[in-house]
């Protein structure tokens, strides 16, 4: 199996008018999986009901969103960590940075060691527009 991406042209961020432009590679998605998909793969590799995994599962989201919430990083072993990054207008002086400041939001994830082995062994298949078929 392969990464299938594509080429895209983008302007340079942050450059008025968008500077020069240059070809990037975007990966394409080939679909998305449910909790519940994943629940039932889960429960045909072990001895859980789909039920009880699917609970578990969950809960897992449910207490993951209160923990960041309350600046935790979680831990998931050899999954990764979740953590959350904050997003702010830069001011000058220190004492000029407040809550107002703060733009935004984002969930950070890091892969555990497994999945950054994953992405080393990665094969990329480039996709054509149907224009240049």
């Amino acid at each position: 199996m392969s990464v299938q991406f594509k080429a895209i042209l983008r302007g340079e961020p942050g450059v008025e008018g968008g500077g020069e432009k240059k070809y990037y590679a975007l990966a394409l998605s080939s679909g998305s999986h449910s909790l519940l998909k994943l629940s039932t793969y889960i429960c045909k590799a072990t001895t859980v009901n789909k039920t009880d995994v699917l609970a578990v599962l969950s809960s897992l989201v449910e207490f993951m969103a209160i923990e960041l919430a309350d600046g935790k990083i979680i831990r998931l072993g050899d999954l990764g960590s979740l953590r959350i990054s904050i997003h702010s207008e830069g001011v000058l002086l220190k004492e000029d940075l407040n809550e107002s400041c703060i733009k935004g939001a984002s969930i950070i994830f890091t892969p555990g060691k497994d999945l950054k082995n994953l992405l080393k062994i990665l094969d990329y298949e480039l996709v054509k527009d149907k224009e240049e078929e």
